[in-house]
Parts: structure tokens; C-alpha cells; sequence
């Protein structure tokens, strides 16, 4: 589309974080932005942000932010001249491009026919080949049923990898080991991938054990300019999902990122590329890369490559698409430094990282900007709701720096003083994966997180110097409080209260008794043989308490339950009751509350849709049984039962929408 100058409006076909992300390259540009909104985000962020806001419908996708009859409207009463779709929803969608296509209006994206033939795993593994790009061994074409899904399995060689043809995002992506448990695959990849793309086609490849997964961003004009910007480091993943990612990777060399890059671009080329966009691979211990697939859109993880280039992807795809030609050229495309986005998701790592919904009561981004070395791409404000209907991701947290280990150390301390409080979230396992040894030392897989962590996460006690530096900022914190409550007005002359010096810290029955010393916003703490210098200026009722120990800058999450204090920091965490060291012995008369016997239920472990029962009252059930699947953020969860036994009650219905924790049935 040849064109003169920028677009003067472009609307966002898309909500949350990506929305706000596009607005703001949009602004500095000069472009005006329009906003779209279902009824559940009438007060969002994006929202707020946009020159103009258009409602299209109810909170469900397919009726709002899917639906293309509705973004036409909005497009037309705005008169917006193009569109940017971020990414999930209509981004990958060709008839949507077509759409905008027949209506004269600019798609900030790919052709059609590209999104096309790379939006179809089959297609897209045909035609890479074609290329000269490597791919992984499999069969290439639609699985028919069960009986030729194990005959290819056969051919190829257990473990297989059973993904749904119009995929994305982890959905409808199952691992067989065996042929027993391809049959569950293929039965629950298909679904699940009827569920998100309304296509449950399915294709099997040979599984890569010990694999990494590594992608090449393009960049392409509509003038035959074709660039790659190097790779990007994506193999912490959890349920084929990212979650952490970094460019440059720790384990590409040069050589082999010059032969990614060129074979990327050659993709690029054979399907006639414009826009930004992302060639994936997976990729061995010898450093082999086999071709996954290409996405077609703006990635999730996009600001790593524009704080190792210094370059603005949102502001090249509206340039492309306003028909602009690329001024750079491949020589003059460096990664400079190293930088590391983490995700941080609405969900319970200890419940095996299922989402978690509800309100932002406290939110709070870590402080400092680029300027130290952090940014935060969010879509959120303070009193916002996340809720059952989107994905669960509150925001991204990308740390930058000279060197991988100052990015790393960059990001841990940003995690630590993150503060979300309404719902749960992952950062007590990102400050733990962030402090790693194997992360650091970068020796990364795609199994990453189920080696090291399992299927669930829960916060380790804290030991040695992390036990140490939890201890006194605990006892720095009850010295602030009685700081304060010792300076409220009314008091009689000649009874003012008074701070003590000696504390004991209870952590269960563990004791820790502690020495004091205040000197304004310094204070000296003794344990029994170690010594720290505490600085801090934290306030009692803030939900980080940011301090220098020992010269060393630490943040933590503090929060105060009745006369117990939450603290976290570095992925450890602490309860502690911190009382003045002369009211120790009456700790042993404290009542020990003991936490109900839940065992004969099955509660759902997220807020959900109950998709359907397996079993009914009466019947007798064997461990691993399915007894029932939960639905929630588009992927369906299924709970079997852990132990032999009998229901003795149901206590929901398939179609009830379920609260977290609510019992869907009793065992007798």
C-alpha cells in the first residue's frame, strides 16, 4: 500500500498489555490510537489510555475481541486507517487481514496469503522445507485416527509430540512416551484445540529431549528488504508456555546464529514476508536446530530484542505497513548487552501454576525505570480485576544490562520488590528460578522447570545468609512499628512507651532471639553469631520494605497478618512472630490453630467452568481415574483421583461455574 507519511489513526484490535504497548510507540509517533473494550474491561488501562474507546461486546472473545464483524464496526465509526492486532486474538487470523484488506484499510501485519501458509503447521513445515530450512522429524500431513497416529509413532520413534495443526501458545500440545499414552494425547490435544481454534486437527513430530527452544525475530518490507535481529532464548517454559526469555542466548555461537538467521530469512523470502515476525526452533546440546514454526505477529517477548538492538518493532511494523522501506541493513544489526523478561502471571505455583483471578487491591511496579536497567510492559492498574475470561499474564518484567550476570541480578532485585496483593501470582517462583544456580550458569532445557521444581512450586524455608537477612529485616520492621506506635500523641507525661532492643523471632517453635540497636534509619542486629547493618526507610503498612544490609540492596515482600509477619524475598519465604525478648516465654502458651480435614473432597483448584463429571454417586473409583474437568483461561484441566475409593456425593454439576477451592465431590 503505497502511501505519504503515517498513519494520522490506528486502532488496536486487542486489550490488556500489548494494547497499551502499541498506544505508546503510537503517541510518540503522532498517530492517534483507538481503543476496543468488551463489557468486562470498560474500566481497563487500555481503555483509559486510547484517544478514542469503542465497545464491542460481552466479555466473551467470540463475541468481543474475535469477533471481525465487530472490529470492522469500530474501525468504520472511528474511521482509524489501519489496525495493529498485537498477538493472540484476530493477529494471526488471514480472513482478518482480507477483511481490513476489502475495506481499505492498512493490516499492521503480514499479507494474508503469509499468515496463511505459516498458520498451518502442516503447510508451514511443507514449505520451510521447500526452502532449505531443517525440520524436525515427523509426518507431515493430517493425522486420520488413533490406529495411524501409532503407526507413525512407530516409524518416527517414541517420544512424539502431538500438536493441534492451528496451534499457538501451548494449546493442544500433548507429550506421548508410550502408545498408551498417545491415546490420551491425541484425545485431549484435539479438544483442547477444538476449544481455542475451532480446528482439531492434529500432527505428530518426534519429541527433542534436552531441548532448547530458540527463535529468530525477521523483519520484512514490502520493497524486498528481508533481516533477521538474532535470536531470542525461550526454554523456560511451563506447559509448553513461556515464561521466562532473553536475547542474546547463552548458548548460540555466532556461527550458529548467522545460520538461523539465514535460514529464517529464507522462509521469510518463500512466503513473501512483510512485517515483523518470529521463526522458531528447537534446538539440541550440539547446538542442531530443527524449524518449529513461524508466528506471524508481534511476540509476547519482543522487548528483549529491543533492548539488545535498541530498536522499536511497533514503530518498524507501522512504517512497513504505511508502505515505508527499511533503512537498515543486516551488518548493521547488533546484540548489544543482555537483557531478560520474565512473565508474571495471575496464578498459584503451588497449586501446580493454575490461574488465580481476582482484584489488584495493592499494585505496585518495583521502582526505577530504564534508567536502572528495568522496564515494565503492564496493562494493569491498582483496584483492576483479572478475570476468568482472558489470559492471566498482569505483566512483563524485562531487566537489561551489559552483561547477562547484571541483568540477571537486575531482574531477582525487581521481582523482590514487585507488589501485587489481591491474588496470587508467580513472582515468588520467578525470584527463585531468577536465583538458580543452573540459570546462571545457563544451562537451560525446555524441561527447565519440571527438572528443577516439579509440577508445583512452594516458597523453601530460608537457610544461611537468605535465612539471616529475612530475620532482620523482620526484626528492623517490628522495631519501626514500635517506633511509631511509640510516637502517637495522647500519651501520659512520664509513661511514653519504650522501643526495646532485645527481640525473639518465632518461626514455628524455631526461635531466634536478636539485638537491636536503632540509630535513626540505621539499625545494628546481632543474632547469635552473625552481625548486619540494616538502612532502610520503610514505613509500616508498605507492601516492599526496599534496605541496604551490609551495603548490599535487598527488597522484600512484607505484609502484616494480625501479629504475624509475612516476609519474601529471593524466592524464600517466612512467618514470623517477632515479639520483645522479655514476653518470649509466654510463646509456648500460644494455641496452635490446626487447618480443616479437606481430604475427602475434590475442590477445584482455580476459579473455573466445570466442563463435565466422569463419575456419579455410588461408583467406585481407582487412583488416576478422570472424575472431572475444570475449564479456565482456555485450557481444560483435568482432576483424577489420587487414591482407590467411592463417591459419596456430588456437590456441582457439569456447566456450574466454580470459585477456587469449592468441593465438586465428597469420597465416602
Amino acid at each position: 500500500m503505497a502511501r505519504r507519511g503515517l498513519f494520522s489513526k490506528i486502532l488496536i484490535a486487542n486489550r490488556g498489555e500489548i494494547a497499551c504497548r502499541v498506544m505508546r510507540t503510537a503517541k510518540r509517533l503522532g498517530i492517534r490510537t483507538v481503543a476496543v473494550y468488551s463489557e468486562a474491561d470498560a474500566d481497563a488501562r487500555h481503555v483509559r489510555e486510547a484517544d478514542e474507546a469503542v465497545r464491542i461486546g460481552p466479555a466473551r472473545s467470540a463475541e468481543s475481541y474475535l469477533s471481525i464483524e465487530r472490529i470492522l464496526a469500530a474501525v468504520k465509526q472511528t474511521g482509524a486507517e489501519a489496525v495493529h492486532p498485537g498477538y493472540g486474538f484476530l493477529s494471526e487470523n488471514p480472513r482478518f487481514a482480507e477483511a481490513l484488506e476489502g475495506e481499505g484499510v492498512a493490516f499492521i501485519g503480514p499479507t494474508a496469503s503469509a499468515i496463511a501458509a505459516m498458520g498451518d503447521k502442516i503447510e508451514s513445515k511443507r514449505l520451510a522445507a521447500k526452502a532449505g530450512v531443517r525440520t524436525v522429524p515427523g509426518f507431515v500431513g493430517e493425522i486420520k485416527d488413533e490406529r495411524h497416529a501409532a503407526s507413525i509413532a512407530g516409524e518416527i520413534g517414541f517420544p512424539v509430540m502431538v500438536k493441534a495443526s492451528a496451534g499457538g501458545g501451548g494449546k493442544g500440545m500433548r507429550i506421548a512416551w508410550n502408545e498408551a499414552e498417545l491415546k490420551d494425547a491425541l484425545r485431549s490435544a484435539a479438544s483442547e484445540a477444538r476449544s481455542s481454534f475451532g480446528d482439531d486437527r492434529l500432527l505428530i513430530e518426534k519429541f527433542i529431549e534436552e531441548p532448547r527452544h530458540i527463535e529468530i525475530q525477521v523483519l520484512a518490507d514490502a520493497h524486498g528488504t528481508v533481516l533477521h535481529l538474532g535470536e531470542r532464548e525461550c526454554s523456560i517454559q511451563r506447559r509448553h508456555q513461556k515464561v521466562i526469555e532473553e536475547a542474546p542466548s547463552p548458548f548460540i555461537d555466532a556461527k550458529t546464529r548467522a545460520a538461523m538467521g539465514a535460514e529464517a530469512v529464507a522462509l521469510a523470502r518463500a512466503v513473501q514476508y512483510r512485517s515483523a515476525g518470529t521463526v522458531e526452533f528447537i534446538v539440541d546440546a550440539k547446538r542442531n536446530y530443527y524449524f518449529l514454526e513461524m508466528n506471524t505477529r508481534l511476540q509476547v517477548e519482543h522487548p528483549v530484542t529491543e533492548l539488545a538492538t535498541g530498536l522499536d518493532l511497533v514503530e518498524l511494523m507501522i512504517r512497513i505497513a504505511a508502505g515505508e522501506k527499511l533503512k537498515l541493513k543486516q551488518e548493521q544489526i547488533q546484540l548489544t548487552g543482555s537483557a531478560i523478561e520474565a512473565r508474571v502471571y495471575a496464578e498459584d505455583p503451588a497449586r501446580g501454576f493454575l490461574p488465580s483471578t481476582g482484584r489488584l487491591v495493592r499494585y505496585r511496579e518495583p521502582s526505577g525505570g530504564n534508567g536502572s536497567g528495568i522496564r515494565i510492559d503492564s496493562g494493569v492498574l491498582e483496584g483492576g480485576e483479572i478475570s476468568i475470561h482472558y489470559d492471566p499474564m498482569i505483566a512483563k518484567l524485562i531487566a537489561f544490562g551489559p552483561d547477562r550476570g547484571s541483568a540477571i541480578q537486575r531482574l531477582a532485585h525487581a521481582i523482590d520488590g514487585y507488589a501485587i496483593r489481591g491474588l496470587t501470582t508467580n513472582l515468588p517462583f520467578l525470584a527463585a528460578v531468577a536465583r538458580h544456580p543452573r540459570f546462571a550458569e545457563g544451562r537451560l532445557s525446555t524441561g527447565f522447570i519440571a527438572e528443577e521444581f516439579g509440577t508445583a512450586f512452594k516458597s523453601p524455608p530460608p537457610t544461611g545468609p537468605a535465612l539471616r537477612n529475612l530475620l532482620a529485616l523482620a526484626a528492623v520492621a517490628r522495631c519501626r512499628t514500635a517506633e511509631q506506635e511509640a510516637g502517637i500523641s495522647g500519651q501520659l507525661p512520664g509513661h511514653r512507651a519504650r522501643v526495646p532492643q532485645d527481640w525473639v523471632v518465632a518461626l514455628g517453635a524455631e526461635r531466634h532471639a536478636l539485638r537491636v540497636e536503632a540509630h535513626g534509619a540505621s539499625y545494628r542486629v546481632r543474632g547469635e553469631d552473625w552481625e548486619l547493618e540494616a538502612v532502610s526507610g520503610w514505613r509500616p503498612g508498605d507492601p516492599v520494605m526496599e534496605a541496604q544490609l551490609s551495603g548490599h540492596a535487598v527488597a522484600a515482600q512484607i505484609e502484616r497478618d494480625g501479629a504475624l509477619l509475612r516476609l519474601a524475598q529471593g524466592g524464600c519465604s517466612i512467618e514470623a512472630l517477632v515479639v520483645p525478648g522479655h514476653l518470649a516465654s509466654a510463646l509456648r502458651h500460644m494455641p496452635m490453630k490446626e487447618p480443616p480435614d479437606l481430604s475427602r473432597f475434590l475442590l477445584s483448584p482455580m476459579p473455573g467452568l466445570l466442563v463435565s463429571l466422569a463419575v456419579a454417586e455410588g461408583e467406585e473409583v481407582k487412583a488416576g481415574q478422570e472424575l472431572a474437568i475444570v475449564e479456565a483461561m482456555k485450557m481444560e484441566n483435568v482432576l483424577r483421583a489420587e487414591r482407590d475409593g467411592r463417591i459419596a456425593r456430588l456437590h456441582a454439576s457439569a456447566g456450574a461455574s466454580l470459585a477456587v477451592d469449592q468441593a465438586i465431590l465428597e469420597f465416602e
